[in-house]
């Protein structure tokens, strides 16, 4: 018995200590203030009390908050209300029990030991309150990050869809390339039908001349055949025609025997009727100015040489060396012939080597180049002061104080260049610039010029390197009709 004195004198103690007024323990959490009402009890010997030690709060929650489903934090509340409240009902049945079994001192006792109990919970109350405090804090750092990672798959799946959009725009344009690509081949193939069509009708109609070449073949057999009997039939009269012949001699050899003597009366008179001219400038000068060929005697040689007069160009008096119209000429020759000279004055030929050397070094002369293109464009180039050496030198050429139309600089070659041609190579260029230009010129390193190349005659849009070529005026393939050299004095 001696423990319930010493309980009942405690509980006398706190009842003393508690009674004048009465104890609180108040919570704040969040915007939410919980009050905690310590249970007492006064005067409870004589009837029956209840101690009740219910959570309050302070203000009502708001209306805002209020939940279809309580959240963790306020169901772990109501657990903690939960066993307050059995906690606070076991205490009630034992303050029951004490009051009904103990004196009134137990009461003390009683309260004094609900009151720690009481506040040991609202202790465990509290620091299951900051938990929550920390764990909702924790969730809304989750939810931050959460919402952040959102944010960024938002945005890569918006560079997702314009990476997107623009590969479908490549796409479609790839596809109308290849729409467009296989329209075109379409229309290949169409030109490829139509262009067998035409080589199958072409072939047959090949066919058909060889078949008639054949029966033209034939036929000259038989004439063979027809002339080697005639030609059997003819060596039978030959003694007939041998016998011609005799007379026929006879009779030359009178006619030769009065033509050597008539000679004399005729040769005295020709040759005083006959005027020698230098060049055509002489010409000229002598009161003819029709074009036409006339012969001259060369300075410090014997030789008579004919030669084409143009008359009418520029003032007259221009002696052609070289003149080209309708490549009825090769000018593919040799040293020799170059040097000769080859073709008909009247038509396509060149002078010769020799007779330029001889006539240009007996006086200052001037050349002019005469051009016409396909389009019947004409141009011309002139050089005041123009030479060429002789053959030891190879035919070197000097020209000086150009001008003209062909070009807003020179296409001759420089002075000292010589002459080369397919067998004499004397050119600066290791390919060899006769043979792959063609023609006899004055190749320095096959050089922007060559009158004497191929003549090429219709319109192509194909450069040939071995045609004609003043390159200054029409470039490198010039598709001329016309060229002529020609010179005169220069004080004409």
């Amino acid at each position: 018995m001696g423990w319930l004195l010493a309980l009942g004198s405690l509980a006398v103690a706190v009842a003393v200590a508690i009674g004048s007024e009465r104890k609180k323990h108040q919570v704040q959490h969040g915007p939410c203030s919980y009050t905690f009402i310590l249970p007492e009890v006064e005067q409870c010997q004589a009837r029956d009390f209840q101690v009740t030690n219910s959570l309050q709060r302070d203000l009502p929650l708001p209306p805002e908050t209020a939940r279809a489903e309580p959240t963790w934090q306020e169901r772990k509340l109501e657990s903690l209300e939960s066993a307050t409240e059995n906690n606070t009902q076991w205490l009630q049945k034992l303050e029951n029990y004490i009051q009904k079994n103990v004196h009134s001192e137990m009461v003390e006792i009683q309260r004094n030991a609900i009151h720690t109990q009481t506040a040991t919970m609202l202790e465990i109350g509290t620091n299951l309150l900051s938990q929550s405090a920390e764990h909702t804090r924790k969730l809304t750092d989750v939810e931050t990050q959460v919402l952040n990672q959102t944010s960024r798959l938002e945005i890569q799946l918006l560079e997702y869809s314009l990476s997107t959009n623009r590969l479908e725009k490549q796409l479609l344009q790839q596809t109308q390339e290849v729409s467009r690509l296989n329209d075109k081949n379409s229309y290949l193939e169409q030109r490829f039908a139509a262009m067998e069509a035409k080589h199958s009708q072409e072939l047959q109609v090949i066919q058909q001349e060889k078949q008639q070449l054949q029966e033209l073949l034939d036929r000259q057999s038989r004439l063979v055949t027809l002339l080697e009997g005639q030609l059997a039939s003819s060596t039978r009269n030959s003694t007939l025609l041998q016998r011609q012949q005799a007379t026929l001699s006879d009779t030359v050899q009178r006619l030769l025997a009065l033509a050597t003597h008539c000679s004399a009366d005729i040769t005295s008179p020709s040759k005083e009727k006959t005027e020698i001219f230098r060049d055509c400038a002489d010409v000229y000068r002598s009161g003819i100015t029709e074009n036409g060929i006339y012969s001259i005697h060369l300075t410090n040689s014997s030789q008579t040489v004919k030669v084409f007069c143009d008359m009418k160009t520029r003032g007259g008096g221009w002696t052609v060396l070289q003149h080209r119209f309708d490549g009825s000429v090769d000018f593919h020759r040799s040293w020799k012939e170059y040097k000769m000279g080859f073709g008909d004055p009247s038509g396509e030929h060149w002078l010769g080597n020799d007779v330029i050397h001889l006539l240009t070094i007996s006086q200052d002369y001037t050349l002019q180049v005469q051009l016409k293109d396909m389009e019947g464009n004409q141009a011309y180039a002139q050089y005041d002061h123009f030479h060429i050496e002789g053959e030891e030198k190879k035919y070197s050429v000097y020209a000086q104080g150009f001008s003209g139309t062909a070009g807003r600089i020179s296409s001759l070659t420089h002075s000292g260049t010589m002459f080369s041609t397919k067998d004499q190579d004397n050119d600066r260029c290791s390919c060899k610039c006769a043979q792959m230009a063609s023609g006899g010129w004055w190749f320095e390193a096959c050089g922007p010029s060559n009158l004497n190349g191929i003549y090429y005659d219709g319109i192509s849009t194909v450069r040939r390197y071995n045609g004609i070529k003043w390159y200054y005026w029409k470039g490198p393939s010039l598709m001329a009709t016309m060229t002529t050299m020609m010179v005169r004095p220069a004080d004409f």
